[in-house]
């Protein structure tokens, strides 16, 4: 596992941890079952408080990346089915949310587009 935190990056360290620990699950670099390094491990090695590590951790277990199994450690779980499946069930949510308060397709469409583009920077 390979991470990098920019510090002078406009993203929060815990969430460059997020992300980048994410994507690596994602891609399949970081392959279900493998374990991840202590939290304090891995804020040693960054040069990071271990609660930066411990809210990038929650964080990931909450989006189900990883799932953390006590003296087993923290591995990395299947999680893309798990995230299509929440993904789908947002969507499913808000396109009943739009609906109901009467906006078009169309307009519910752009309001998803600019909310992505927010989060993802673009």
């Amino acid at each position: 596992m390979t991470l990098k935190i920019h510090i002078d990056e406009g993203a929060a360290p815990y969430e460059q941890v997020r992300a980048q620990i994410s994507e690596q699950a994602r891609s399949g670099a970081l392959p279900v079952g493998y374990r991840l390094p202590t939290v304090r491990g891995l804020a040693e090695s960054l040069g990071l408080a271990p609660n930066t590590v411990a809210k990038a951790y929650r964080a990931l277990e909450a989006d189900g990346v990883i799932e953390t199994r006590g003296r087993n450690g923290t591995l990395v779980a299947a999680a893309g089915s798990a995230a299509d499946r929440e993904a789908a069930v947002a969507a499913q949510a808000y396109a009943e949310r739009v609906r109901r308060l009467g906006l078009t397709e169309s307009a519910a469409l752009d309001a998803a587009r600019d909310a992505l583009r927010a989060a993802y920077g673009e």
